[in-house]
């Protein structure tokens, strides 16, 4: 697509470290005909500066506080003049991928990317395509997860959210009215289930289906 000859480009930007967006806003502006005309550090001020600003373009990351980007995307796309969504990130995960197109995201690069290959993106999203990074269209190649309802029980989902949220044993076994012992058991066989042999694996694995905050991995 050549936009040099095109309507500007309102974009928002999204991302809850000020460097980053700080950095993403200059690169962004080099594209020409866009201009950055809001910001926002959480999926809820994303949410309110795009009504308010009416983007064409918004560029988010998916690791904020409080709403996180995939959320955000769901209800940015609900708009009645939804944007176009072009997600800049640092996760990798294959389902966290597929999870931000199945939302409305159009394009998918990793933060570790170059301003040629973020100019490139916009590009192709404003065009009317989609666009994936190398390293993310490699990803999108490898198998998924198994879901977790799909191999999990009701409970042993309670019990693997409060261990990858960072709950002991006996914290969980409390909260769920359970014994510790009854709660070792349930891990064991989720983990058997999961083919994960680490509470680490486990928090991975939740973050990755959106059963816990991507920050938590952090």
């Amino acid at each position: 697509m050549d936009m040099s000859g095109a309507q500007e480009i309102r974009t928002v930007l999204a991302d809850d470290h000020e460097l980053v967006r700080a950095g993403l806003t200059l690169l962004l502006e080099r594209v020409p005909r866009v201009r950055v005309v809001g910001q926002a550090s959480s999926g809820e001020e994303l949410l309110a500066v795009a009504r308010r600003e009416r983007p064409a373009l918004v560029v988010t990351d998916i690791s904020m506080p409080g709403m996180n980007g995939l959320a955000a995307i769901g209800e940015l796309r609900a708009l009645p003049d939804p944007p176009r969504i072009l997600v800049v990130s640092m996760h990798d995960s294959p389902d966290f991928i597929r999870r931000a197109m199945t939302l409305g995201a159009s394009g998918y690069v990793m933060k570790e990317g170059s301003a040629v290959e973020l100019e490139q993106a916009v590009r192709r999203v404003m065009g009317g395509h989609t666009y994936f990074s190398p390293q993310v269209s490699q990803k999108m190649m490898q198998r998924p997860d198994p879901a977790p309802e799909e191999v999990l029980t009701e409970r042993q989902l309670e019990i693997l959210v409060l261990i990858a949220s960072g709950h002991a044993s006996k914290e969980a076994a409390f909260k769920l009215g359970l014994s510790p012992k009854t709660v070792d058991v349930h891990r064991a066989r989720i983990m058997e289930r999961l083919g994960i042999d680490d509470v680490a694996g486990l928090t991975l694995y939740c973050v990755r289906h959106g059963l816990v905050d991507p920050r938590r991995a952090e």
